[in-house]
Protein backbone atom coordinates (compact mmCIF):
# COMPACT_ATOMS: atom_id res chain seq x y z
CA UNK A 1 0.00 0.00 0.00
CA UNK A 2 1.18 3.89 -0.65
CA UNK A 3 -0.54 5.85 2.06
CA UNK A 4 0.17 9.59 1.71
CA UNK A 5 -1.29 10.77 4.55
CA UNK A 6 -3.64 10.15 7.35
CA UNK A 7 -5.71 12.33 9.40
CA UNK A 8 -8.62 12.39 11.72
CA UNK A 9 -11.17 15.52 10.89
CA UNK A 10 -12.30 18.04 13.50
CA UNK A 11 -15.54 17.57 14.94
CA UNK A 12 -18.21 18.94 12.74
CA UNK A 13 -21.92 18.72 12.78
CA UNK A 14 -23.40 15.29 10.83
CA UNK A 15 -24.61 15.83 7.71
CA UNK A 16 -26.62 12.55 8.30
CA UNK A 17 -28.11 13.36 12.16
CA UNK A 18 -27.72 17.13 12.31
CA UNK A 19 -27.93 16.40 16.14
CA UNK A 20 -25.06 14.77 16.61
CA UNK A 21 -21.24 15.12 15.95
CA UNK A 22 -19.52 13.74 13.28
CA UNK A 23 -15.97 13.09 12.32
CA UNK A 24 -13.85 10.84 10.16
CA UNK A 25 -10.80 8.91 9.97
CA UNK A 26 -9.58 9.88 6.39
CA UNK A 27 -6.51 8.44 4.48
CA UNK A 28 -5.23 8.73 1.29
CA UNK A 29 -4.34 6.26 -0.55
CA UNK A 30 -1.93 5.98 -3.64
CA UNK A 31 -1.56 2.42 -4.36
CA UNK A 32 -3.46 -0.68 -2.58
CA UNK A 33 -3.39 -4.23 -3.53
CA UNK A 34 -7.37 -5.66 -3.97
CA UNK A 35 -5.93 -8.51 -0.87
CA UNK A 36 -5.17 -5.09 1.12
CA UNK A 37 -8.16 -3.54 0.07
CA UNK A 38 -10.34 -6.30 1.30
CA UNK A 39 -8.79 -6.01 4.62
CA UNK A 40 -9.85 -2.42 4.65
CA UNK A 41 -13.33 -3.35 3.81
CA UNK A 42 -13.24 -5.57 6.70
CA UNK A 43 -12.80 -2.92 9.05
CA UNK A 44 -15.26 -0.58 7.86
CA UNK A 45 -13.55 1.67 5.66
CA UNK A 46 -14.87 3.26 2.19
CA UNK A 47 -13.28 4.36 -0.78
CA UNK A 48 -14.18 7.70 -2.97
CA UNK A 49 -11.31 8.55 -5.39
CA UNK A 50 -7.83 8.48 -2.97
CA UNK A 51 -10.45 9.03 0.12
CA UNK A 52 -10.52 6.04 2.14
CA UNK A 53 -12.24 6.63 5.07
CA UNK A 54 -14.77 5.80 8.59
CA UNK A 55 -15.77 6.69 11.28
CA UNK A 56 -14.28 8.37 14.31
CA UNK A 57 -17.19 10.15 15.95
CA UNK A 58 -16.30 11.32 19.29
CA UNK A 59 -19.52 9.96 21.15
CA UNK A 60 -21.74 8.70 18.42
CA UNK A 61 -21.92 5.34 17.09
CA UNK A 62 -25.17 5.76 14.80
CA UNK A 63 -23.38 4.91 11.18
CA UNK A 64 -22.92 1.06 11.11
CA UNK A 65 -20.96 -0.89 8.39
CA UNK A 66 -23.43 -3.53 6.87
CA UNK A 67 -22.26 -6.42 4.35
CA UNK A 68 -25.06 -8.42 2.68
CA UNK A 69 -24.16 -12.03 2.51
CA UNK A 70 -24.71 -12.39 -0.59
CA UNK A 71 -24.65 -16.11 -1.77
CA UNK A 72 -27.65 -16.40 0.67
CA UNK A 73 -29.05 -13.48 -0.74
CA UNK A 74 -32.92 -13.90 -1.29
CA UNK A 75 -34.54 -10.84 -3.06
CA UNK A 76 -37.98 -10.30 -0.88
CA UNK A 77 -40.98 -9.77 -2.43
CA UNK A 78 -41.15 -6.15 -3.03
CA UNK A 79 -37.64 -6.47 -4.80
CA UNK A 80 -38.54 -8.96 -7.01
CA UNK A 81 -41.44 -6.89 -7.95
CA UNK A 82 -38.70 -3.82 -8.52
CA UNK A 83 -36.59 -6.27 -10.79
CA UNK A 84 -39.78 -6.95 -13.11
CA UNK A 85 -40.85 -3.31 -13.37
CA UNK A 86 -37.50 -2.65 -14.43
CA UNK A 87 -37.03 -5.66 -17.24
CA UNK A 88 -36.60 -2.95 -19.83
CA UNK A 89 -33.41 -1.17 -18.73
CA UNK A 90 -30.10 -2.52 -19.83
CA UNK A 91 -27.49 -2.66 -17.28
CA UNK A 92 -24.01 -2.48 -18.85
CA UNK A 93 -20.33 -3.00 -16.50
CA UNK A 94 -17.26 -0.59 -17.51
CA UNK A 95 -14.36 0.59 -16.62
CA UNK A 96 -14.29 3.67 -14.87
CA UNK A 97 -14.58 6.85 -17.52
CA UNK A 98 -16.07 9.87 -17.70
CA UNK A 99 -18.07 11.93 -20.12
CA UNK A 100 -20.05 14.48 -20.57
CA UNK A 101 -23.16 12.03 -20.62
CA UNK A 102 -22.78 10.93 -16.78
CA UNK A 103 -21.31 14.49 -15.33
CA UNK A 104 -24.49 15.80 -16.82
CA UNK A 105 -26.35 12.89 -15.13
CA UNK A 106 -24.55 13.66 -12.03
CA UNK A 107 -25.94 17.53 -12.03
CA UNK A 108 -29.27 16.63 -12.67
CA UNK A 109 -29.66 14.09 -9.94
CA UNK A 110 -27.70 16.21 -7.01
CA UNK A 111 -29.70 19.28 -8.19
CA UNK A 112 -33.39 16.93 -7.97
CA UNK A 113 -32.15 15.84 -4.54
CA UNK A 114 -31.33 19.59 -3.28
CA UNK A 115 -34.84 20.26 -4.08
CA UNK A 116 -36.47 17.60 -2.75
CA UNK A 117 -34.46 16.14 -0.15
CA UNK A 118 -32.66 19.62 1.08
CA UNK A 119 -29.21 18.13 -0.17
CA UNK A 120 -26.85 20.70 -0.43
CA UNK A 121 -25.81 21.50 -3.98
CA UNK A 122 -23.07 19.93 -5.30
CA UNK A 123 -22.66 20.38 -9.23
CA UNK A 124 -19.54 18.64 -10.93
CA UNK A 125 -17.11 19.68 -13.46
CA UNK A 126 -15.48 16.74 -15.70
CA UNK A 127 -12.18 17.28 -13.24
CA UNK A 128 -14.31 17.03 -10.34
CA UNK A 129 -16.07 14.00 -11.18
CA UNK A 130 -12.65 12.68 -12.14
CA UNK A 131 -11.62 13.64 -8.57
CA UNK A 132 -14.33 11.97 -6.83
CA UNK A 133 -14.13 8.99 -8.23
CA UNK A 134 -11.38 7.96 -10.90
CA UNK A 135 -8.59 9.46 -8.38
CA UNK A 136 -6.05 7.08 -6.34
CA UNK A 137 -6.59 3.51 -6.99
CA UNK A 138 -8.95 3.58 -9.64
CA UNK A 139 -8.26 0.36 -10.70
CA UNK A 140 -10.28 -0.92 -8.40
CA UNK A 141 -13.10 0.49 -9.94
CA UNK A 142 -16.12 -0.59 -12.14
CA UNK A 143 -19.27 1.12 -12.77
CA UNK A 144 -22.60 -0.10 -14.08
CA UNK A 145 -24.37 2.33 -16.73
CA UNK A 146 -27.80 1.97 -16.96
CA UNK A 147 -30.46 2.33 -20.17
CA UNK A 148 -33.61 2.78 -20.83
CA UNK A 149 -33.06 2.34 -25.42
CA UNK A 150 -30.03 4.04 -25.58
CA UNK A 151 -30.54 6.80 -23.02
CA UNK A 152 -28.72 6.68 -19.76
CA UNK A 153 -30.41 6.92 -16.68
CA UNK A 154 -28.30 5.90 -14.18
CA UNK A 155 -24.72 5.16 -13.12
CA UNK A 156 -23.52 2.94 -10.03
CA UNK A 157 -19.80 3.13 -9.11
CA UNK A 158 -18.60 -0.34 -7.74
CA UNK A 159 -15.54 -1.88 -6.44
CA UNK A 160 -14.64 -5.44 -7.01
CA UNK A 161 -11.88 -7.32 -4.66
CA UNK A 162 -12.30 -10.69 -7.17
CA UNK A 163 -12.71 -13.90 -4.66
CA UNK A 164 -13.55 -11.64 -2.10
CA UNK A 165 -16.80 -8.93 -2.46
CA UNK A 166 -18.01 -6.07 -3.90
CA UNK A 167 -18.89 -2.26 -2.09
CA UNK A 168 -21.43 0.00 -3.69
CA UNK A 169 -19.26 3.15 -3.49
CA UNK A 170 -22.41 5.64 -5.20
CA UNK A 171 -25.28 5.75 -7.27
CA UNK A 172 -27.30 8.79 -8.92
CA UNK A 173 -30.33 8.20 -11.56
CA UNK A 174 -32.23 9.83 -13.66
CA UNK A 175 -35.08 11.82 -11.64
CA UNK A 176 -37.60 10.64 -13.99
CA UNK A 177 -36.74 7.34 -13.29
CA UNK A 178 -37.14 7.54 -9.45
CA UNK A 179 -40.77 5.84 -9.41
CA UNK A 180 -39.56 2.71 -10.66
CA UNK A 181 -37.62 2.14 -7.16
CA UNK A 182 -34.12 2.51 -9.13
CA UNK A 183 -31.85 1.98 -6.18
CA UNK A 184 -33.11 -1.03 -5.29
CA UNK A 185 -32.85 -2.40 -8.84
CA UNK A 186 -28.88 -1.27 -8.29
CA UNK A 187 -28.45 -2.68 -5.11
CA UNK A 188 -29.81 -6.13 -6.24
CA UNK A 189 -28.23 -6.28 -9.10
CA UNK A 190 -24.72 -5.80 -7.89
CA UNK A 191 -25.77 -8.07 -5.14
CA UNK A 192 -26.61 -10.67 -8.16
CA UNK A 193 -23.31 -9.85 -9.34
CA UNK A 194 -21.16 -10.68 -6.59
CA UNK A 195 -23.67 -13.95 -5.73
CA UNK A 196 -23.16 -15.01 -9.84
CA UNK A 197 -18.90 -14.60 -9.17
CA UNK A 198 -19.25 -16.82 -6.04
CA UNK A 199 -18.32 -14.17 -3.76
CA UNK A 200 -19.39 -14.41 -0.45
CA UNK A 201 -19.85 -10.00 0.48
CA UNK A 202 -21.43 -6.92 -1.25
CA UNK A 203 -20.76 -4.09 1.28
CA UNK A 204 -23.47 -1.94 1.60
CA UNK A 205 -21.18 1.46 3.39
CA UNK A 206 -22.71 2.35 6.46
CA UNK A 207 -26.35 2.09 8.22
CA UNK A 208 -28.05 4.66 10.21
CA UNK A 209 -31.29 3.81 11.94
CA UNK A 210 -32.63 6.88 12.44
CA UNK A 211 -31.43 8.82 8.82
CA UNK A 212 -34.19 8.27 5.63
CA UNK A 213 -31.53 7.78 3.19
CA UNK A 214 -29.27 5.32 4.68
CA UNK A 215 -31.44 2.80 6.99
CA UNK A 216 -32.90 1.25 3.73
CA UNK A 217 -30.14 -0.95 3.48
CA UNK A 218 -31.46 -3.42 6.32
CA UNK A 219 -33.80 -4.72 4.12
CA UNK A 220 -30.97 -6.34 1.50
CA UNK A 221 -31.10 -10.06 3.82
CA UNK A 222 -29.25 -11.79 5.20
CA UNK A 223 -26.55 -9.03 6.12
CA UNK A 224 -24.17 -8.71 8.87
CA UNK A 225 -22.81 -5.42 10.97
CA UNK A 226 -19.80 -4.51 12.11
CA UNK A 227 -19.08 -4.47 15.85
CA UNK A 228 -16.93 -1.42 16.11
CA UNK A 229 -13.86 0.20 13.61
CA UNK A 230 -10.95 -1.82 15.84
CA UNK A 231 -7.21 -0.93 15.06
CA UNK A 232 -4.77 -2.36 12.97
CA UNK A 233 -3.83 -5.83 14.41
CA UNK A 234 -7.17 -5.91 15.94
CA UNK A 235 -9.99 -8.61 14.47
CA UNK A 236 -13.05 -7.07 12.93
CA UNK A 237 -15.61 -8.82 14.63
CA UNK A 238 -19.28 -8.98 12.08
CA UNK A 239 -22.12 -10.43 13.78
CA UNK A 240 -25.29 -11.76 11.55
CA UNK A 241 -28.41 -10.07 11.91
Amino acid sequence: MTELFRLVEQPRTCSYLPAQTASLEVRAVKEVSPAEYGEMLSRGWRRFGWQFFRPACPHCRECRSIRVLAQQFQASTGQRRVMRKNEGVRAQLHPLFVVRETVDLYNRYQRFMHEHRGWQLQQASAASYHDMFLSGPSELGRQWLYFDGDRLIGVAMMDEVPRHAVSLVYFFHDPEWRAQSPGVFSVVTQIDYARTNGWPHAYLGYWIRDCGSMNYKYLFRPYEMLDEYVKEGDSPLWRKI
